[in-house]
């Protein structure tokens, strides 16, 4: 298994001796840290808070405003009424008989929105049950879902999309067989994030909250879809007006999904802070503190977050997950290192663990992000977070909700209108990635303010739950001498072939 910033720590590494007792020092001073970093003080006092990445903010806005009378009028032209308000006039280029109207779609979207809000209510009231043996479902049946999927999109010969479908299937499990050893300990890391969030009650009224208000914009949002495929548009032109709805569908979703995330990080970062909910110290009304805050003074370094985070992250995940299985081919492990590293440096200023900071200290985004991030390698906690994949786990249980949701929709389409399933298909299963992945982010919120509050001050973690901490440790532990031993050997191996140049121009 091949790590990140190998080439710094061969570097970094001059002998062996000083590799493995630099790593086992990290954990060292980790583990057995007496003074507590986090001033109760700093977090959530108003003294400190001011309005963070305001341009963001009004671009947002103003994105939602214009967009939100665009799917009105785009519905409205096809309501009851084929070109009710005459906009098909400015496409006479690539114009097309088409009586389609924007009820003989919405009801589908409105089937979508059915079951990825049942989807996300069940994963919602099975979280403290059985959200361990959910995330397997999701690991293994992801694969075979595509796969099949695939193969419809054959038999209803949409060949591109049977191909797309097929590519996702085999690059999925490509990535599971890359990370299996990774995912005792992702589970273990998911299990005591959900047992953190299922103590919280309030924290499911949040996502129950913000799942309502995505469905009323997902309404009108389909209301705008539908009418666009109604219209007279070609294919070409139909096609590039769902993406940019997509687009803004997706920005506002990970927005929702990113404030929800602030939310829930502020209230356990205060509860690992002060050792339980119901501790003597804890502030008056922390929820309403940390939504207040989050829909406020940091909705701006929210918006710009979501812009981009999710996209690295994925890509991230990928790369990752190849580079360590390329095995001997120098010239492949060039070209997807190279990527690799570009893709770092793109995490050091958009990553997730950056929403715990704005929640706690009120940080800009990139701030935020930095900070984490420098946190992490300070400290060696980083190792762990590179092993850890509970966020791909989680991002497979949302990709699988999306599936569920495209098919129900698709299949409906395809019963009455067979030459638009794949635009309802697509689309529907998009909505069904937000809404889902609104009830997962609660436990992806836990899962970042576990490592930030290890990083910051381990001792927080030992207070919570002791048999976690002598696991997170020990696993931290064996990754830090993984990389030295890494490190050890492609210092070893850049010796040998630079004595060896050396004997050769002798």
């Amino acid at each position: 298994m091949t790590d990140s910033n190998i080439s710094s720590s061969s570097s970094s590494s001059s002998s062996s001796s000083s590799s493995d007792s630099a790593s086992i020092a990290t954990v060292d001073q980790n583990v057995r840290r007496n003074g507590r970093m986090i001033d109760d003080g700093d977090t959530f006092s108003p003294k400190v808070r001011r309005w963070r990445d305001v341009f963001w903010l009004a671009i947002f806005m103003l994105h939602l405003i214009a967009l939100g009378f665009v799917l009105v009028l785009l519905g409205l032209n096809r309501f009851k009424k084929s070109d009710r308000l005459n906009i098909d006039r400015y496409t006479n280029r690539v114009w097309e008989h088409n009586n389609g109207l924007t009820e003989n779609y919405w009801p589908k979207y409105a089937v979508a929105g059915g079951v990825v809000a049942a989807l996300g209510c069940i994963w919602l009231l099975l979280l403290g049950s059985h959200a361990n043996l959910m995330m397997k479902v999701s690991v293994h049946i992801l694969t075979t879902y595509l796969a099949v999927i695939s193969v419809l999109c054959f038999w209803c010969k949409q060949f591109f999309w049977g191909v797309a479908f097929a590519t996702g299937a085999a690059l999925q499990f490509l990535y599971v067989i890359s990370v299996v050893d990774r995912l005792p300990f992702t589970m273990l890391v998911l299990q005591k994030a959900v047992k953190m969030v299922w103590s919280l009650p309030e924290v499911m009224r949040v996502a129950y909250a913000f799942m309502a208000v995505m469905l009323l914009w997902m309404g009108i949002w389909s209301f705008g879809a539908a009418g666009v495929v109604a219209s007279s548009r070609g294919d070409l032109g139909r096609w590039w007006l769902l993406v940019v709805l997509s687009v803004s569908l997706f920005w506002t979703g990970a927005v929702l999904c990113n404030t929800v995330h602030v939310i829930v990080s502020g209230l356990v970062f205060l509860v690992l802070i002060h050792g339980g909910r119901n501790a003597s110290s804890m502030p008056p009304n922390p929820l309403m503190k940390s939504l207040r805050y989050a829909v406020t003074t940091s909705f701006g370094s929210i918006c710009y977050g979501s812009l981009f985070t999710a996209a690295i992250r994925t890509l991230r995940w990928k790369i990752r997950g190849f580079r360590s299985k390329i095995g001997n081919n120098e010239c492949l492990f060039c070209c997807v290192d190279f990527l690799f590293q570009l893709v770092e440096t793109l995490v050091r200023f958009f990553n997730k663990y950056a929403y715990v900071q704005i929640a706690v200290y009120g940080k800009g985004f990139n701030r935020a992000a930095r900070d984490a991030w420098e946190l992490f390698q300070s400290t060696g906690v980083e190792a762990l977070v590179a092993y850890d994949c509970s966020g791909a786990v989680l991002l497979m249980g949302t990709v699988l909700g999306g599936l569920i949701t495209g098919t129900c929709a698709g299949v409906w389409t395809w019963m009455t209108w067979s030459d638009r399933v794949i635009m309802v298909g697509s689309t529907a299963m998009l909505m069904g990635m937000v809404l889902v992945g609104l009830a997962m982010v609660v436990v992806e919120s836990a899962v970042t303010s576990i490592y930030i509050c290890y990083a910051e001050d381990p001792l927080l973690i030992q207070k919570w739950d002791p048999q976690f901490f002598n696991q997170m440790s020990e696993k931290l532990h064996q990754r830090l001498q993984h990389r030295s031993a890494l490190a050890r050997e492609i210092l070893t191996q850049n010796q040998h072939d630079t004595h060896m140049q050396d004997i050769f121009h002798l």
